[in-house]
């Protein structure tokens, strides 16, 4: 049990604005022999809620803030702001992504999405990203064992 929560631990707080790389500890988890199944449920509830933290953080913000402790230019906001008009919430598959994906979520956040919109978008995204690596795993582990 004690494994699938540091599973769940670690993707969490990679979904959050923490550098952090909560593949490497799947990858790893799974080449130990954890259940793939319960690795893939509490990397994608971890990561998922993760993400949804770091929504609801931009949506607390305020422009003052992201000015004074981001340094974000108003040029920048302005840029992700046609993006997110444009795109909406289907940005949120995006939120897996390394570097940007957090970004992401907190930039829906910002804007105002509707959280129902991207939360399902958002765990489809980070729950398809465990799946891919599930998937992908024993065919690699053979290539390299």
């Amino acid at each position: 049990m004690i494994p699938y929560f540091s599973m769940f631990i670690s993707a969490f707080l990679a979904a959050t604005l923490i550098p952090f790389s909560s593949d490497a500890v799947f990858v790893g988890m799974l080449a130990l022999g954890y259940n793939t199944l319960y690795m893939l449920i509490a990397a994608s509830l971890g990561n998922t809620l993760g993400g949804y933290t770091s929504f609801w953080l931009g949506k607390l913000s305020k422009w003052e803030w992201l000015e004074k402790y981001a340094r974000v230019k108003k040029s920048n906001v302005e840029k992700w702001s046609s993006k997110i008009k444009k795109h909406g919430s289907w940005l949120a598959l995006l939120t897996w992504l390394p570097f940007i994906g957090d970004v992401i979520a907190v930039a829906l956040g910002f804007f105002r999405l509707k959280f129902w919109k991207v939360a399902i978008f958002m765990a489809i995204g980070k729950t398809a990203r465990y799946l891919t690596i599930a998937v992908i795993w024993p065919w690699f582990e053979k290539l390299i064992g």
